[in-house]
């Protein structure tokens, strides 16, 4: 048996077997209901049903004197697949990468380990998608309005739908793969390079990776989706893109919690050995540091690149749907969904070109520098993208849109009012990183704090001081984004209120709402360079722990051997400093990719939040329904106290799966740690650590995911503005709660760097005390913090579908259906929340036969809960 295969057999059969059973329990719970009454359609359809207008018809809208909107966005076709061809250009020259044998054989076992990773997680993902399958089968089967206005589509229609979702679960798992696979590439080539004793190639070959896989991931997204508006038939393709984005919603959900859980176990793991045993950091003899390197990509590769390309495919479809169900005039629909799409083309060429123009720059600045700041060069990225973004945003606006007439009004100024919207989301994502440098930095005066905090408070002061900084970030977060969404609402009351929408009062509401959702789409208008700071920071760690696990050192006769074959003397000393120093800078840049991602979720679900408000009030013209969105109806008043609450949940549930399964790795790890006589820990020891943390992040996300699958639907059943109240709260405290535990954590890994590499207190209290404060951090910024967002947005995702049923059943007298239906739900999330932490608790083990008693526990614990 490979090291690798260990990894996640046990968790794997025993959630196979649970998984299977629950969804046929499930599948029979409503073949039930559903048999028990043939539910009519929904009036006028819901937004699953949207008919998109064609874009080939020249008498709805022309662009570039004379094409359609099909033929303009054919060329997109064209530009995604240079994206994708750039990124692998950029894949090859890593690939390519000068690096020694020992290295790469370290980097190899760290990705055959993610890989064994990926398949259980592949495997776990089918399971949840049956469940996501019932749901699907249960609405298009025998809810949606069909073509001749009763209930259920056709079999191959609901098919196709089930299919999209797959392809949703295949794009987030296959980004993800690819990022694992360039970063395992880059984490030994950078630490090769480091022997140069140069610091730019030790800046340069992270980068490179993170550019790759953000061109990939952008380019295939924007391809899938151009492919379903341009040759799947109008209308089919509105639910396709739902299928599409509810499947790599909960693609990106479960990596980002399965990797946040398991990557924080070896990480605590890892780093607590530090004190134990008073040993360097990623010391070779201890067996934690392979998870820890696996970890890495895991948690902080896997989850964001899975991610990023959920949040750019949701926010897409959430103005997609917000543009049928509030725009009527289908020529104004067009105008709209091809400029949409072609400033979305636009961000590949923008990030492209400014990755090489500001790589070109720092070559020439910093190529022959012995050090230098490593920060300097991604932030001029950052802020070279944005202003070329920034600059194509209205030349190409003016192109497209410089002039258009609908219904004989001509509107001269549409075009720059939607530029300057998208600018306010542009310049989120530059200022963004800038405000959380603030409180991330190994600069920041708050990171500095928490540091002098520590040295006669011990680890006590350094926690208050990290919270302190945490809590600060999320207010002036808030604050940023309040402004910026200010700046869009102001503008968007001029003509894009008059073009949404004929009735003034209701132009007025939806233009300030599609602005916001404009300003989340100018979050990701430089998609590419966000998702390359963020990659940047797991090749880093890599690296450090790649060097030390090589044991490059040892190796007799490894200078002679790297001057013959490499033409250049090795500088072991210079290389562990620049090693540690850019470390610090990928710690920095992964913080400050965070919030940006979780700023667009909750942008972005304000925009889907109100397209069901839109089907719910029937377009803004039932006043009762209206009357509903208020705190004096009491189910709505009752929603947004609810929403809160499962924000909470979940930050308790995901700390306490790593709480737990770091408690196993840590007790395993100290019994099984040998320091005389070894230079490595044994395969065997690093393999069970491994099976540790898959084991856990397993159990974990298990928990999670049912809790929140039954829990959207009892709320979605019971009442469907107690659910708008319910997402609204989700949303707005998950955006406070996720940037506050973000970058407090974010705060206590560099307080520990600058103790590190800039004190060089290793070995002291003060160092202890910073250790502790980081293994409080790590769960806050890589567990629950960051999969907030996936949570956010597949919850609304998934509850647009179940909140079209529910009210399907009660508008045709089924409402003592939907209250059973949300009883039963009700039940089984709150089972699932109490499993969350009772089943999940610390068992103390027999000390006196550790290995066998922790495999039998494990064992026992994860099947009998």
């Amino acid at each position: 048996m490979s090291f690798a295969s260990l990894a996640g057999q046990a968790g794997a059969r025993a959630l196979a077997r649970s998984g299977k059973a629950l969804v046929s329990r499930f599948q029979r719970l409503l073949a039930l209901a559903f048999g028990a009454v043939s539910l009519p359609a929904i009036a006028n359809g819901g937004e699953a049903n949207l008919v998109l207008p064609k874009l080939n018809d020249p008498a709805l809208a022309t662009f570039l004197n004379g094409m359609t909107g099909s033929s303009l966005l054919g060329w997109g076709l064209l530009i995604c697949v240079l994206g994708l061809i750039f990124g692998a250009v950029i894949y090859n020259q890593v690939k390519n990468l000068p690096v020694h044998r020992s290295m790469a054989e370290v980097s190899e076992l760290i990705y055959e380990t993610c890989k064994t990773y990926m398949i259980t997680q592949g495997k776990f993902l089918l399971i949840l998608e049956a469940f996501i399958a019932v749901i699907i089968i249960g609405y298009f089967g025998f809810v949606a309005q069909n073509a001749q206005g009763g209930a259920g589509l056709p079999a191959s229609e609901v098919l196709l739908i089930l299919a999209f979702s797959l392809v949703g679960i295949a794009g987030s798992f296959g980004v993800a793969w690819f990022g694992i696979r360039i970063n395992t590439f880059a984490n030994s080539r950078t630490a090769f390079a480091s022997l140069q004793g140069k610091a730019f190639p030790v800046y340069a070959i992270p980068l490179k990776s993170g550019i790759s896989i953000g061109m990939l991931l952008i380019s295939t997204e924007l391809l899938i989706m151009l492919a379903i508006l341009l040759f799947i038939d109008p209308s089919l393709a509105g639910k396709c893109f739902i299928g599409f984005a509810i499947g790599e919603s909960l693609g990106a959900a479960a990596l980002r919690i399965a990797g946040g859980i398991f990557t924080k176990i070896a990480d605590i793991g890892s780093d607590l050995m530090k004190i134990v045993f008073k040993i360097k950091e990623d010391d070779a003899r201890n067996p934690g540091v392979i998870a820890d390197c696996v970890g890495d990509n895991a948690g902080d590769s896997v989850g964001p690149t899975a991610d990023g390309f959920e949040t750019y495919g949701v926010t897409g479809v959430a103005l997609i749907s917000f543009i049928m169900l509030a725009v009527p005039e289908a020529a104004t629909q067009v105008q709209l969904l091809v400029w949409l799409f072609v400033m979305r083309v636009m961000m590949i060429i923008a990030s492209g070109a400014s990755y090489l123009i500001n790589e070109l720059y720092a070559k020439a600045k910093y190529g022959a520098a012995d050090k230098f700041d490593f920060e300097a060069p991604l932030t001029s990225l950052v802020w070279v993208t944005s202003i070329v973004s920034l600059i194509l945003t209205f030349l190409v606006s003016k192109a497209l849109i410089g002039s258009i007439t609908l219904n004989g009004v001509t509107y001269t100024s549409l075009w720059w009012q939607l530029s300057v919207i998208i600018t306010f989301g542009t310049l989120a994502g530059a200022i963004i990183p800038e405000i959380v440098k603030v409180f991330t930095s190994t600069k920041s005066g708050h990171v500095r704090e928490v540091v002098t905090a520590s040295r006669e408070g011990g680890a006590s002061l350094n926690i208050l001081a990290g919270l302190t900084a945490g809590n600060f970030s999320a207010f002036w977060m808030g604050v940023i984004i309040v402004s910026l969404m200010t700046g869009a609402y102001l503008v968007s009351q001029g003509e894009l209120a008059q073009v949404i929408n004929a009735n003034p009062e209701h132009g007025k509401i939806m233009a300030a709402v599609f602005s916001f959702g404009l300003v989340a789409f100018g979050f990701l208008g430089m998609g590419p360079v966000t998702i390359a700071v963020d990659s940047y920071g797991p090749v880093t760690d890599n690296a450090q722990s790649v060097y030390e696990l090589s044991t490059i050192e040892a190796i007799p006769g490894i200078e002679a051997e790297v001057k013959k074959d490499f033409g250049f003397d090795a500088n072991f000393d210079k290389a562990k400093d620049l090693l540690e120093e850019n470390d610090g800078a990928g710690n920095t840049f992964k913080a400050t990719a965070k919030p940006v991602l979780i700023g667009t979720a909750v942008v972005g679900a304000a925009t889907m939040v109100f397209s069901i408000i839109m089907l719910l009030t029937d377009g803004l013209n039932s006043v009762a329904d209206v009357q509903k969105l208020s705190m004096l109806y009491p189910p709505f008043l009752l929603g947004l106290i609810s929403g809160g609450a499962t924000i909470f949940w979940f930050s308790g549930a995901s700390t306490q799966a790593v709480s737990t399964g770091a408690y196993r790795a840590v007790e395993f790890i100290k019994r099984n740690m040998k320091l005389d006589g070894e230079t490595k820990a044994s395969t065997e020891d690093s393999k069970k650590v491994v099976a540790i943390c898959t084991q856990y992040a397993q159990k974990g996300m298990f928990n999670i995911f049912m809790a929140v699958f039954f829990g959207t639907l009892a709320c979605a059943f019971v009442e469907p503005f107690f659910f708008i109240g319910y997402l609204i709260s989700l949303a707005i405290i998950g955006l406070y709660q996720a940037v506050f535990m973000a970058n407090a954590g974010g705060a206590w890994d560099n307080a520990k760097k600058i103790v590190e590499t800039e004190l060089r207190a290793k070995g002291t209290d003060l160092h202890a005390a910073a250790v502790i404060g980081d293994t409080v951090g790590d769960p806050f910024k890589d567990t629950s913090s960051v999969a907030m967002n996936p949570i956010i947005k597949f919850t609304t995702l998934f509850g647009l579908l179940a909140v079209e049923m529910g009210v399907g059943m009660v508008a045709h007298g089924q409402q003592s259906l939907a209250y059973v239906l949300a009883g039963v739900c009700l039940l089984a999330n709150l089972f699932f929340v109490y499993r969350s932490f009772y089943g999940m608790r610390i068992e103390v083990l027999n000390t006196e036969a550790p290995e066998a008693s922790l495999q039998g526990s494990n064992e026992v614990a994860f099947e009998s809960k």
